[in-house]
């Protein structure tokens, strides 16, 4: 804070100055555009920008760390958490991609050396992990350990010094050492089929291009991955993670000249035409149990992108104990009749695929992507996890420590607190909504669960006529049918429960409920009520709306309270997507001091869109354009592709939903942005919960007026 009070508004224009030059930066267009108007375009809008004075740069600095530095603070957590780093060489150095390597080796997956140790046979940890992150000049190898609940620091540091040590003795086997290759490489793939974004095809080339002065420089860390031996691995951490060096290089100043300017920059350039927006085309079938596949064939790399949906999710648990859905995903992968969760992870890692396994409000989940080269192995660990899970007592008591330290993070953390207790101020018991967004129980809940529990659940909503196998990527229906046909064929249709999205009444008016946090240094503010289910015909005006309203950094709400007020660092609003209705919540977490009239100002809002000051024309067009503007990019990659189908299946929309979207978003007028804002927005009926320090904000919650104030505690619990 005392440099930043120092500094002047002339310390600032002299550091752009110096910084900000042509010559200092790299421009990288990537996606549909030649290289020729590429350059063209360059040239023009860039081209007689002063390159600025040149700029000194360390080419290597590894700083030494003289002996060991041990350092310790508190601070407002929930659990534990140990860091061990060490500097190490820069990006593009041999040595960096070789730590990079041993951190995989050591931390990468459940077969990893720390994580087993730690997180399986120990139990003394939530999470490990260990990588490289080489960067300009120098890198850091870090060793990152989460402790659990009244976990010991000391008995962590010293499992995981006997891990390192053990590897820098023996060094990795060639099965470690292969497994960490085919992850690295298949990362590297997966993540250049998109165009930009960290890890996309233009942020790999800028990088390139800065920190080694090629842009096709990416191939020597890869090349440096394929050849990697063991004792290339065993050598390297031998001597980075034991000491460092600094090197020291200075070059004379370059000579630099302008291009004669030919753009006139008192006006922006014009955009042409709005591109045509094309949703991948899919394709529909079923195999002869019922199970229905959706094919979107994308043959630029060669993956593919499976993506299980059954009808279940969290809403499930009213059929079950809270809890119950998402522990049963997070066990899916631990261990089948054929296969325990070690071997599982073990051949994903040698065939450079991936799983997972997870939860939302409606549906649960299970993920693959793999090679194309792999397929058949991988699909064969893919069907057996999710027709043949055995949910071992060992790893679902570890998992059932891991969900109660999760529980106990979010009841610590504000959002958390409020997420936790809104549905069930919302919905009340009994409905499929009810329970915590989190999905994650509470702590008496998850205690009771049994594996039992988990197999039932599985029993019980895993049929074959309640799923969609949603697949994007390298392959046909022709080549995929038949494989999927033998690897399901034994999956049986059967009955599936009714959950219970019954319609819920608005409450007659507003109430308050506050959540101590004593010594809180912000206050959260939620407000809401139960909206529309995601399926409903105006949909897409709410979203529309919603976007001016608080769906937008240049919404309503945010401009107000964080440019305006600068109360609050962000807040907005949004619908949640559902079957049901899913919930419409206006977020602000503010300034403890400024929370009553944070909330005044939220209410403000949400009236004034009602009538007082309506979506304007300007508004509007400005939330059409970044509504439809953005579609085009929004399907990079296999993932995206996939999670939009998906919300094709779980809110049951037209098969032609993305395709005619833009138009739709097109043809709204200001009268659609009045009519859907009186239909769904209810702000004399809100459910209002604030979490924070009830000493400072609970008497202007009071002088608001609102009606009787409501304490609870963090699980929903009234408090006297």
């Amino acid at each position: 804070m005392e440099d930043l009070n120092a500094a002047s508004l002339g310390d600032v224009k002299t550091w752009f100055t110096n910084y900000y030059g042509a010559a200092n930066a790299v421009l990288v267009l990537a996606g549909d555009i030649e290289p020729d108007l590429a350059l063209k375009k360059a040239e023009q809008y860039f081209g007689d920008i002063p390159s600025g004075p040149p700029v000194a740069r360390y080419q290597t600095w590894i700083p030494k760390i003289p002996g060991t530095r041990r350092e310790k603070l508190s601070d407002r957590v929930p659990l534990a958490r140990l860091y061990k780093v060490w500097n190490i060489p820069p990006y593009g150095d041999a040595n960096a991609v070789y730590l990079d390597l041993a951190g995989a080796i050591l931390a990468s997956g459940k077969t990893s050396r720390l994580y087993k140790r730690l997180v399986y046979d120990d139990q003394i940890a939530t999470s490990v992990s260990a990588s490289a992150e080489p960067n300009e000049i120098s890198g850091q190898f870090q060793i990152v350990a989460t402790a659990v609940s009244g976990g010991d620091l000391d008995r962590i540091e010293k499992a995981i010094d006997e891990e390192v040590a053990r590897f820098l003795r023996e060094g990795p086997t060639n099965e470690e050492l292969q497994r960490a290759k085919a992850g690295k490489i298949a990362g590297f793939v997966r993540g250049i089929e998109r165009i930009g974004g960290f890890g996309g095809k233009s942020d790999v080339l800028a990088m390139n291009e800065t920190y080694r002065g090629s842009a096709d420089f990416y191939k020597t860390p890869l090349k440096y991955t394929r050849e990697a031996t063991v004792q290339n691995l065993q050598r390297t951490a031998s001597r980075w993670l034991t000491e460092d060096v600094y090197i020291l290089e200075v070059h004379p100043y370059p000579k630099y000249e302008t291009a004669e300017s030919t753009v006139d920059r008192s006006a922006l350039p014009k955009a042409s035409a709005d591109p045509e927006v094309k949703f991948p085309a899919f394709q529909r079938a079923a195999l002869s149990n019922g199970m229905k596949i959706i094919l979107a064939e994308r043959h630029s790399i060669p993956a593919i992108k499976f993506s299980l949906q059954v009808n279940a999710g969290f809403a499930a648990d009213q059929f079950a104990t809270p809890g119950t859905g998402k522990l049963t995903m997070q066990m899916l992968d631990e261990g089948t009749t054929r296969r325990t969760a070690l071997q599982i992870s073990d051949e994903l890692q040698l065939l450079g695929a991936t799983l997972s396994a997870g939860s939302d409000l409606d549906s649960s989940t299970v993920n693959m992507s793999t090679l194309t080269a792999t397929l058949n192995s991988a699909l064969d660990i893919y069907a057996d996890v999710i027709l043949n899970p055995v949910f071992p007592e060992a790893d679902f008591r570890r998992l059932q420590k891991q969900l109660l330290a999760g529980i106990e993070q979010e009841k610590n953390e504000p959002f958390g607190m409020g997420l936790r207790v809104f549905p069930g101020l919302l919905y009340g018991p009994g409905h499929a909504y009810g329970n915590p967004l989190t999905g994650s129980g509470t702590e008496a809940s998850i205690t009771k669960i049994t594996p039992a529990d988990l197999k039932n659940f599985h029993k019980t909503w895993f049929k074959a006529n309640n799923a969609t196998l949603i697949i994007v990527g390298d392959t046909t229906l022709q080549e995929i049918t038949p494989k999927l046909e033998k690897l399901f064929a034994d999956w049986k249709p059967g009955e599936i429960p009714t959950k219970n999205l019954a319609p819920v009444e608005q409450q007659k008016k507003s109430s308050v409920y506050l959540i101590d946090r004593p010594g809180s240094l912000q206050s959260v503010i939620l407000a809401g009520h139960v909206g529309l289910p995601k399926s409903n015909p105006d949909e897409i005006a709410i979203d529309t709306m919603n976007v001016v309203l608080g769906g937008s950094f240049t919404s309503r709400v945010n401009m107000n309270l964080r440019e305006d007020k600068h109360w609050a660092y962000g807040a907005g609003t949004f619908f949640m997507p559902a079957r049901g209705q899913g919930p419409f919540i206006a977020y602000a977490p503010v300034q403890t001091d400024k929370t009553k009239e944070s909330m005044l100002e939220i209410a403000k809002e949400l009236n004034g869109v009602l009538g007082q000051k309506p979506v304007s024309t300007e508004e509007l067009a400005n939330a059409q354009k970044n509504e439809t503007l953005s579609l085009p990019g929004s399907w990079e990659t296999m993932d995206a592709v996939s999670s939009s189908i998906g919300n094709i299946v779980t809110f049951g929309l037209p098969d032609d939903y993305y395709s005619t979207y833009s138009g739709k978003v097109r043809a709204l007028s200001v009268n659609d942005m009045s009519k859907v804002a009186q239909k769904v927005l209810h702000p004399d009926q809100l459910v209002w919960v604030v979490v924070g320090d009830r000493a400072k904000i609970e008497p202007g919650l009071r002088e608001l007026g609102w009606g009787d104030i409501s304490l609870l505690d963090a699980d929903g619990n009234r408090v006297k």
